[in-house]
């Protein structure tokens, strides 16, 4: 009883001290907030991941091999479960699924670099782990291989990717980081913006943007063509469309400037 009662007492000016902001129970407390919160991120940029990769490129893998899909039903695919993943776990994570993504937020310091390589962690984990079921799952060959390889020259599917990664970013900074914007709309936009991405790239380097979406099915059917493309190209791509919608962010716009100059004539 004696023991009882002594676990209670301490127990009683454990809640106290919270209470009182003691700085030593508030870190640790905040610590253990912390930690679980980091990993609910990790986990859920692995399932969101997962499932980008294994509808996209199971898109690309049933067209090759039943041609039931079509080219425009592969595009319509990535960018419907980019927007769906988005909307699920976005609130979360903030739905990133993709390393260029990742580093671009790092720089502008929007992700700490302690999430940073465990986000580009659990997004390569996802990508492999979906690329390793679309294996089981079929019959995967050089000619139904559902990746991405260079389809014309290796300079080709380097601008290509730069520019519609550039494009991708430039949204995903419009629609996310910036309150002016609608941002209940966030994820119908990033998930157009794949979509026509993959229209108009897809016959030229396969359409990437990500790349943990081009190394997770490199890593399990050990297709390695340009590897190195899929993942200079998007992060080159992505910094430059968060620089640039930065940029314009710092301009006033228009209201912005009228209702400075009414605050002006009303104070002065």
């Amino acid at each position: 009883m004696a023991n009882k009662r002594e676990d209670i007492h301490d127990h009683d000016d454990e809640l106290s001290s919270v209470e009182e902001g003691n700085p030593n129970v508030m870190q640790l407390c905040c610590s253990s907030n912390n930690a679980i919160t980091l990993i609910q991120k990790v986990i859920a940029e692995i399932i969101g991941t997962y499932f980008v990769v294994f509808a996209g490129c199971g898109s690309v893998a049933v067209d090759k091999i039943y041609g039931s899909v079509t080219f425009p039903g592969v595009c319509i695919t990535w960018g419907l479960i980019v927007m769906v993943m988005s909307y699920s776990v976005g609130h979360i994570s903030g739905g990133h699924f993709n390393p260029a993504v990742t580093i671009t937020w790092t720089i502008f310091r929007r992700t700490s670099l302690k999430e940073a390589p465990l986000y580009i962690f659990a997004q390569l984990v996802g990508s492999t782990l979906a690329s390793g079921t679309l294996s089981l799952m079929f019959d995967v060959t050089s000619k139904t291989y559902f990746g991405t390889v260079p389809v014309g020259s290796n300079g080709q599917s380097l601008v290509v990717e730069i520019i519609i990664s550039f494009l991708l970013m430039f949204v995903i900074s419009a629609v996310s980081t910036d309150e002016r914007a609608v941002n209940d709309f966030a994820g119908v936009a990033v998930g157009m913006t794949i979509m026509l991405n993959v229209f108009i790239a897809g016959p030229v380097s396969g359409g990437s943007m990500n790349p943990a979406r081009s190394i997770g099915p490199a890593l399990i059917v050990h297709v390695y063509k340009g590897l190195w493309i899929y993942v200079v190209g998007p992060i080159v791509g992505a910094i430059a469309g968060a620089i640039a919608y930065n940029f314009l962010r710092s301009i006033k716009s228009p209201s912005e400037l009228a209702d400075e100059q009414f605050r002006n004539i009303v104070v002065g």
